[in-house]
């Protein structure tokens, strides 16, 4: 290979590392996991379509497909998000790459289009049994492509989210934490459900609210160490407006009590069907309930114990601790559903 070639592969491999390090790639493994988890919920639950259950072709590309999607939805999240927040990032994050000039701004909105359009476009193709090849799915009447329409709800409320032009409730503390939990707490449920299974069930959305709710609280644990950035460009926080004190108190029963909400839902009767709420294995789901509140009150106390580090620290433990037991809870609901 010349020496031209050479410079040129390398050249784009390292474009290629940059525009995947923009997306802030460990953002996108719970959306992965949270879509891929909606959907083994549904396939286990007692409200599977198929009656004989199967594993399909079908359903594994439609499961594929969906947790692909979900991960670009939230890539374009992310660069939108960072396109809005150049002067905060600059301040914050000098190091990413539009903060630092390696990429520049109309460069990056046109990225985040183009993802925007990659993780919306695919999802008209999942269609719920018993429409299964591929003409099926792409003609079936409109009110059947619920997935499409869930993630367009998703896209929506991130630009709600970041983009001025949709109002930006990035500024408006409590109305920041809920367009992040609605989207990436409820929604994601409901979207990976909805590959298997109707969503016109109570069951996907109890579920989706149980991540919501631990959202609303919990993602705020990534704001603290940008107060100083935030405050210059008028996104008020709720460390802003509450103080550093008064905001940890706020969101920690956040990472203990949306997990106690599981065992009720496994023992509560659905009001709009029969059995229980969630139609899981009922001893794993308890056990699931157990683990995650245990940790999330150990989290909570590392929360309390001194909260003024929330806010000298980059990465405070509890956003990292976060990012993992949204994930832990997604596999374990899955396992709940299958075992």
């Amino acid at each position: 290979m010349s020496g031209t070639k050479v410079s040129s592969v390398r050249s784009f491999a390292s474009r290629a590392r940059l525009y995947f390090a923009f997306t802030r790639p460990f953002t996108l493994l719970p959306p992965t996991f949270g879509v891929v988890s909606g959907a083994l919920c549904a396939f286990g639950s007692a409200h599977n379509p198929d009656p004989e259950r199967r594993f399909s072709p079908s359903v594994i590309l439609m499961i594929a497909l969906g947790s692909l999607t979900a991960a670009l939805l939230n890539a374009a999240s992310n660069v939108i998000n960072q396109y809005h927040d150049l002067e905060i990032d600059r301040r914050n994050k000098p190091l990413r790459p539009l903060a630092s000039g390696a990429i520049s701004p109309a460069t990056g909105r046109r990225f985040a289009a183009l993802l925007y359009v990659l993780a919306l476009a695919p999802t008209w193709l999942v269609v719920i049994y018993p429409r299964v090849s591929f003409l099926e799915k792409a003609t079936a009447p409109v009110p059947e492509h619920q997935c499409f329409f869930i993630y367009l709800a998703g896209l929506v409320f991130t630009l709600v989210y970041s983009d001025p032009a949709w109002g930006r409730t990035k500024r408006f503390g409590i109305w920041a934490n809920l367009t992040i939990a609605v989207p990436r707490g409820c929604l994601l449920k409901v979207a990976g459900w909805s590959m298997v299974g109707s969503v016109f069930h109570l069951e996907a959305w109890y579920i989706g609210a149980i991540f919501l709710l631990f959202l609303l609280g919990a993602t705020t644990s990534k704001d603290f160490s940008d107060m100083e950035g935030d405050a210059a460009h008028g996104c008020i926080t709720l460390p802003i407006r509450l103080g550093v004190g008064r905001a940890a108190r706020f969101i920690a029963p956040f990472f203990v009590l949306p997990w106690l909400l599981i065992p009720l839902g496994a023992f509560l009767p659905d009001p709009f069907g029969q059995g229980p709420i969630l139609t899981g294995g009922r001893l794993l789901l308890c056990i699931l309930s157990a683990v995650l509140s245990g940790w999330g009150a150990w989290t909570a106390r590392l929360i309390l114990r001194d909260p003024a580090a929330l806010a000298r620290s980059e990465n405070h433990p509890s956003w990292t601790h976060m990012y993992l037991m949204m994930m832990f809870a997604q596999v374990g609901f899955a396992v709940a559903y299958l075992a």
